[in-house]
């Protein structure tokens, strides 16, 4: 099956594909980081387990739901460089160090609970599948996908931000991932399709959060905040709302819009375009203030 591509990137870098305009003329701005596809021969040489393992790791073609934001202009940063070489979305010392060869003994790294489950910066495991890799990677290699993978990604995010901040005086944050179909919370109730994460509360307003889930609802969409996803390092690092940047990450159930077998777009692609395209725009139109109008007196 063919997916087409959008328009050519302004910018293309090992790192990512950015579109949209170097000037932002709306303060939303949309990362892409799980999405990213470009296995090199060495990565691959470098696995104990078949490709299309390691492609589990991504938000598969998630993407492709991005489309419409490009092609009305707005600001969006897709990954090219694929999870399973590099997470953009853990802190850049969340390493587990029985990964590494030759590791400093004063290397700063740091421990969670996600590092201990097998997904820190340099994914290790997942269920069904033990260890990843033949072998632990030299510290030079760990450093040089640091340094030229997400320094730059986190980099350009950082830079987005604050020119958005610069010409519309905030900046807005949509983080996209998506999710395997969850369980029902509870009896009697169905899972959700969205999960929205703020960090509860410390990367974006109320305001914004709850205009996110008001336009997911709209869709027809069930909608659950910071549970079980409240968002990762991306928003943690980009979110500051008390200086105006405002951080939001959304998980989308991927069978709304892949296959039967999650691998292949399928044909709720653009139901969930539409989603996305219209959060994106209701965002850009609000003030993202802590507070609400009073009624006048």
């Amino acid at each position: 099956m063919d997916h087409p591509a959008p328009r050519s990137p302004t910018l293309s870098d090992p790192a990512f594909d950015f579109f949209g305009p170097v000037t932002p003329d709306r303060p939303v701005i949309l990362s892409v980081p799980h999405a990213g596809r470009a296995y090199g021969d060495d990565l691959l040489a470098a696995a104990r387990v078949r490709p299309s393992v390691l492609r589990r790791l991504e938000d598969r073609w998630v993407d492709l739901l991005a489309h419409p934001l490009i092609e009305r202009g707005f600001c969006v940063v897709v990954a090219r460089a694929p999870r399973a070489m590099i997470d953009l979305n853990r802190h850049e010392r969340e390493i587990d160090p029985g990964m590494i060869m030759g590791l400093p003994r004063d290397a700063p790294l740091q421990s969670s609970a996600k590092l201990r489950g097998g997904l820190g910066l340099f994914p290790r495991r997942l269920p069904g599948a033990h260890d990843l890799w033949q072998r632990p990677m030299l510290w030079a290699e760990a450093q040089r996908r640091i340094e030229t993978v997400h320094r730059p990604y986190h980099a350009m995010i950082a830079q987005r931000m604050a020119a958005a901040r610069l010409a519309h005086g905030h900046a807005i944050l949509i983080d996209l991932h998506s999710m395997p179909p969850l369980p029902p919370p509870a009896a009697g109730q169905g899972a959700p399709d969205l999960v929205l994460g703020d960090r509860f509360g410390r990367s974006a307003s109320a305001r914004l959060m709850a205009l996110a889930a008001d336009v997911a609802q709209g869709h027809g969409f069930a909608v659950a905040q910071n549970h079980p996803y409240a968002g990762d390092h991306m928003v943690d690092r980009h979110g500051r709302p008390e200086q105006g940047m405002h951080a939001i990450q959304l998980e989308i159930d991927r069978a709304l819009y892949l296959d039967a077998a999650l691998d292949e777009p399928g044909p709720g692609v653009p139901r969930l375009q539409a989603l996305l395209l219209n959060l994106a725009e209701a965002l850009a139109a609000e003030l993202p203030r802590s507070g609400y109008a009073l009624a006048a007196e």
